[in-house]
């Protein structure tokens, strides 16, 4: 059963980075796109970023986009969300979330996705 864990989440100062970690248990070469979303507060979920696995294709959301890096490392089932220049509105709960197997492309909609991690939350202060 495929399961997304992500970690790495933690409390910065406004110009900050992490790196957020997805180990993914079950991944089989099938599943293509993984992507990650957030959520804060009172909003709703909202997707960042996506990445297909076998053609490094990457895509991210205009909030987003110049800040943060999506990467896979495979031979770890691992994918990773590189956060840079972290702003107070980046503040939420990560999630890492895997398409069904077969679909190729990345998505944006969460409806795209099936399985989901239990998030990690970043925040983001002064």
């Amino acid at each position: 059963q495929l399961q997304p864990v992500e970690s790495g989440g933690g409390l910065v100062q406004p110009g900050s980075s992490l790196r957020l970690s997805c180990a993914t248990s079950g991944l089989a070469q099938e599943h293509h796109a993984i992507g990650w979303f957030r959520q804060a507060p009172g909003k709703e979920r909202e997707w960042v970023s996506c990445i297909e696995r076998f053609t490094g294709r990457a895509i991210y959301a205009d909030s987003v986009k110049g800040r943060f890096t999506v990467a896979t490392d495979d031979a770890k089932s691992t994918v990773y969300l590189q956060l840079k220049s972290l702003r107070v509105e980046d503040s939420a709960v990560y999630y890492c979330a895997v398409q069904p197997a077969g679909f190729a492309f990345c998505a944006q909609r969460s409806e795209h996705y099936d399985y989901w991690g239990q998030g990690t939350q970043v925040t983001v202060s002064s």
